[in-house]
């Protein structure tokens, strides 16, 4: 049984990543993965994000499409927010684009186009 159709394109301009009132990364290189009729998620090069900012999470989920997913946390402050984004660092050969990069969700962290 074949999957949801999945495209990863490369996104125009420049983007910034906030959370916790700081920003955490700033990226000419985001990447845009849309699969079947789920949203559109953007992929951040790790390398262009503050990693400091950023725990590993004991968390891992498997997709079938991309493969498995470790979490991190995000260390603010004021407080943690937990499992707050993810990587593929072994993704699938249909989606090697993605690894490396980090997804984040958008309750706890904007990620958008700056020009």
């Amino acid at each position: 049984m074949a999957g949801p159709e999945i495209t990863i394109t490369k996104a125009e301009g420049a983007w910034v990543v906030r959370s916790l009132g700081a920003i955490i990364g700033e990226s000419k290189n985001v990447l845009l993965l849309k699969e079947g009729d789920f949203p559109e998620v953007t992929y951040v090069p790790r390398e262009d994000i503050t990693m400091a900012f950023l725990d590993a999470s004991d968390k891992t989920t498997v997709c079938p499409h991309k493969g498995t997913a470790g979490y991190f946390h995000m260390v603010g402050k004021s407080r943690t927010l937990k499992d707050f984004a993810w990587s593929y660092e072994t993704p699938l050969k249909q989606v090697a684009a993605i690894k490396d990069h980090l997804a984040f969700y958008p309750e706890h962290a904007t990620v958008e186009s700056v020009s």
